[in-house]
């Protein structure tokens, strides 16, 4: 099982933990996120930064925007 984001217009409007064979299934645009990524640094279960892959710079939240071109995910700035 995996985290996913579902995607509408560069927001995302959807975080939920499914299997990829479920997301394949789903309309519209999801990519993975990973909860263990914050400001392109992947943390371990110790809480520490660990060598695991940063995935996507940061973990997806419901109103934040996604960067197809950089592959990124930006939190809601005020």
């Amino acid at each position: 099982m995996a985290h996913f984001a579902k995607i509408e217009n560069n927001i995302v409007t959807n975080v939920i933990v499914a299997d990829q064979e479920y997301i394949d299934t789903q309309d519209g645009t999801w990519v993975q996120t990973s909860y263990n990524t914050r400001n392109g640094v992947h943390y371990g279960q110790d809480g520490e930064p660990d060598d695991g892959v940063a995935l996507r710079a940061n973990y997806a939240g419901i109103g934040h925007t996604y960067d197809s071109t950089n592959d990124v995910f930006y939190a809601v700035q005020p």
